[in-house]
């Protein structure tokens, strides 16, 4: 976890996907969302960018997403991104594979691109057929002039807010910059989720060494979340680096890898941080930070256990400062540890230590339980690793609203 004191970047106020040099980016509402809601969203790069992605472990795994990574591992380049809001295009045939082709085609043909530097994604229903007609006259209708707000607003469903940052971060004496944005509220428990994310930067940086540091990331960052535990079919992460800031080419032998590396991942932290708080129906955001594990694997595996556990967060939407609970998801987490030297803390009020209960002010650590941010705190006493993980409460509004998901 990187500590802001620590930082050697600049948070950009109000950034998004094209605050880094030579990016684009827009929204329109073509019809495929019901009250004219903003439904297919584009990102583009003035030149062909180094390229990377990550993508869903669910078997099931959507059209639109079989035809980004075909682009991708085509020749490691993308240069626009369209995607749309809305349907799925999962569980789909052969047709919606089709569609898949369809869809990258016409905006490459829009844009004036080669077709395997285009790339495609979508979200929504899962086994609906895309409406062609409304997707490929919303993509000849796209203009050079966009919003990076309406892309941002395009590519959401359910969720409640848009979810963008960016950063600058100085290499090599000139100002690079990542920007990013994602969308996700339900269906999130990455190894990737409904949940996609797109960031670009203006850096020099092969796209070997790009998918290297995004493998990286996101196993400290989007796969840290967990809002429902259920991985969906088309979440993807995908990274862009068109290379205009002029740097010297990135690279672990870089004597500034290290600072980009925590730019890079300040970004994709605050994005997978935005989509769990935005959880359906969630009213809070819960971190979990383990420490003093035996090994990473371990320290995430209690994070990841301890977020996603129903009655964790059913807990904590009660205020109800029920540390049995947390301990039980920890021993079931699959990570060795001892449970004689475990201490748990609610905020600032230890509730456990060495494994046996503690006197603690229950109507202090119900406060903090009350709070919009709730940290949890896990000692294992075991050795020097550790890892944070994210979640949501548990609201009855979380049931009320996939309840009525397709009506």
């Amino acid at each position: 976890m990187i500590k802001a004191e620590e930082a050697a970047y600049t948070i950009i106020e109000n950034g998004n996907v094209t605050s880094p040099s030579g990016f684009q980016a827009g929204g329109a509402a073509i019809g495929i969302r019901k009250h004219n809601k903003l439904d297919l969203g584009w990102v583009y790069s003035d030149i062909p960018a180094a390229a990377a992605g990550v993508y869903t472990l669910n078997s099931f795994r959507a059209a639109p997403l079989l035809v980004t990574e075909e682009s991708v591992a085509f020749e490691g380049k993308l240069q626009g991104v369209v995607v749309n809001s809305g349907i799925a295009n999962a569980c789909t045939g052969e047709e919606g594979l089709a569609n898949a082709y369809a869809m990258r085609k016409a905006f490459a043909d829009q844009l004036g691109i080669q077709l395997q530097h285009a790339a495609v994604a979508s979200t929504g229903l899962i086994g609906v057929q895309l409406s062609m007609d409304k997707i490929i006259s919303g993509i000849q209708a796209i203009k050079d002039e966009g919003k990076a707000d309406d892309f941002a607003k395009a590519i959401l469903t359910t969720d409640t807010c848009t979810k963008q940052v960016a950063v600058s971060v100085e290499i090599d004496g000139v100002p690079i910059t990542i920007g990013g944005a994602a969308k996700g509220s339900g269906m999130i428990h990455p190894n990737m989720a409904t949940m996609l994310a797109f960031v670009t930067t203006d850096a020099v940086i092969p796209n070997d060494m790009l998918e290297q540091l995004l493998k990286k990331t996101t196993d400290n960052s989007y796969n840290m979340i967990t809002v429902d535990g259920d991985t969906s079919t088309n979440d993807m992460v995908l990274v862009l680096a068109n290379g205009k800031a002029g740097n010297k080419e990135l690279n672990p032998t870089h004597p500034e890898w290290e600072k980009f590396s925590a730019a890079f991942q300040y970004v994709s932290q605050e994005l997978a941080k935005k989509i769990a708080r935005d959880g359906e129906g969630a009213t809070k955001l819960v971190e979990v930070h383990v420490q003093q594990a035996k090994t990473a694997a371990d320290a995430r595996k209690i994070g990841k256990a301890i977020v996603a556990s129903s009655l964790v967060k059913a807990a904590v939407y009660g205020a109800d400062p029920n540390w049995g609970r947390i301990i039980t998801a920890a021993g079931y987490s699959g990570a060795s540890f001892s449970p004689d030297k475990i201490s748990v803390w609610l905020g600032d009020s230890m509730v456990v230590q060495n494994g046996n209960p503690t006197l603690f002010d229950e109507a202090e650590a119900s406060e903090h339980l009350k709070q919009e941010a709730v940290l949890i705190t896990i000692d294992l006493q075991e050795g020097s690793e550790e890892a944070t993980a994210w979640g949501c409460d548990l609201s009855y509004d979380y049931v009320k609203i996939n309840a009525s998901y397709r009506t």
